[in-house]
């Protein structure tokens, strides 16, 4: 079962979708197994990190500005090629262990939408295996 979701970004950021993948591997049944955690954007991804100081989301944002800036000399019509250099830098998924039921991620860790073109109508989906 492939499960699809949507949500409302802002122009950039990391929005915490932990929940909606716990969601999913319980409505498929998965006890043991896997789970992918998919985004089909180009100027968005998916990753695993910190949830408990929101000082490190910020900081990570401002490393892939620093990382990835927007240059005069992009030569990308629609002037995003920075969001494009970033999302790559990210990934567009995360596979994660599935036991018990549950995806396991360590004690501070969360799985994150980063937004990096928006605001959007973004999609994304959980395939627990």
């Amino acid at each position: 079962m492939l499960c699809e979701y949507t949500l409302q970004t802002g122009r950039q950021g990391f929005n915490n979708v932990t929940g909606r993948v716990c969601e999913a591997v319980e409505a498929c049944g998965v006890t043991d197994g896997a789970c992918l955690v998919y985004c089909p954007h180009t100027t968005a991804g998916i990753t695993v990190n910190e949830n408990s100081d929101p000082d490190v989301v910020s900081d990570m944002l401002l490393g892939l500005e620093r990382a990835y800036p927007d240059r005069p000399e992009f030569r990308h019509a629609e002037g995003n090629s920075a969001a494009h250099l970033r999302a790559s830098a990210v990934g567009s998924g995360v596979l994660l262990p599935v036991e018990n039921g549950r995806p396991v991620l360590g004690v501070w860790q969360a799985v994150y939408f980063c937004e990096f073109d928006g605001p959007r109508t973004r999609r994304f989906y959980v395939k627990p295996l």
